[in-house]
């Protein structure tokens, strides 16, 4: 009898185990059972909602395409290949040379535009085309799209583009680049054209002067704007592309803004908003934390090293 006595309170214990385990699974089941049959439910709701709207919309001519060039329809900065094209043709010194490659080094690796960079860019390039005639740069910037750029094309952001072509809609680049170099991109990829800086030209002469200021930020809405009055476009019904917050006052013209390769703070506007996104890039996520990808290292790299070279032929 002693030794029943001490078994009963272990039987006890494992009956209420079992019990428990039983309850455990029972509970687990009816939620199980309860999630299957939500997901059931959201399915059946996806398959009878309506399919999005197809766009572009093909034969809307009152709609149209605005993209933007650098690191959204090309990798890197257009100005920056320019210099490289222009500096191969003698227009210019090493010294100049150093700060084009350090300045396209610092762009991919940061992937947005810094205004002191770009500003300076340009005013190293207008002091550099200064009393040459506009049917020469024109005649080198052909040359200079096959050396330098027309492997930098993104394919993504083209095929985007040829999307919107084949709607029989108009496809417009706009950027900060010389609409000179921007009209010969567009021309070569199939555009219907380009809004660019101005460069000033008397007599079909570069003074080394702007007409007005560069086409950036505040100043591509205004153009694309004006633009659409003219063409008699609807805006919000219109699609613009670029990568860059610096863009967001153009973005936010259409009624279709998509953010493409964005920067860190476009990326967080396009989300706030749900405007669409597409990243092309490698190394993305890299690129989103600070930490340089492979091209932009590289590119980091060169520059560095054409800079210390240059430097030590000097001295």
């Amino acid at each position: 009898m002693a030794a029943l006595g001490w078994l009963t309170p272990r039987r006890r214990s494992a009956t209420a185990r079992s019990v428990l385990a039983g309850e455990a699974a029972a509970e687990a089941a009816r939620k199980s059972s309860l999630q299957l049959e939500q997901e059931r439910e959201e399915a059946a709701a996806e398959e009878a909602a309506p399919a999005e709207p197809e766009f572009p919309v093909a034969g809307d001519v009152r709609a149209a395409a605005f993209f933007d060039l650098d690191n959204t329809v090309m990798q890197g900065a257009a100005i920056f290949h320019f210099g490289r094209g222009l500096y191969k043709r003698k227009f210019f010194q090493r010294r100049e040379l150093a700060r084009f490659a350090w300045q396209q080094a610092w762009f991919r690796l940061a992937g947005v535009e810094d205004p002191e960079h770009m500003q300076d860019a340009r005013d190293s390039a207008l002091s550099i085309v200064k009393g040459h005639r506009v049917s020469e740069l024109m005649s080198i910037g052909e040359e200079i799209y096959d050396e330098y750029m027309a492997d930098r094309i993104w394919p993504g952001t083209r095929g985007l583009a040829q999307a919107h072509l084949d709607a029989g809609q108009k496809v417009w680049l706009v950027t900060a680049a010389p609409v000179e170099t921007a009209t010969i991109i567009a021309r070569r990829l199939g555009l219907t054209g380009a809004l660019g800086t101005v460069a000033e030209s008397v007599g079909g002469v570069y003074t080394g002067k702007l007409v007005g200021e560069p086409l950036h930020g505040p100043a591509k809405a205004e153009a694309v704007r004006a633009l659409a009055a003219a063409e008699g476009l609807d805006l919000s019904r219109c699609a613009a592309y670029s990568d860059s917050h610096n863009d967001i006052p153009m973005l936010s013209l259409v009624g279709h803004p998509y953010a493409i390769n964005p920067d860190t703070k476009l990326r967080k506007h396009a989300k706030d908003r749900d405007w669409r996104l597409r990243d092309y890039r490698t190394g993305r996520k890299a690129a989103k934390v600070g930490i340089p990808a492979a091209a932009g290292l590289g590119a980091l790299a060169g520059g560095t090293a054409a800079a210390v070279a240059l430097h030590r032929r000097r001295h």
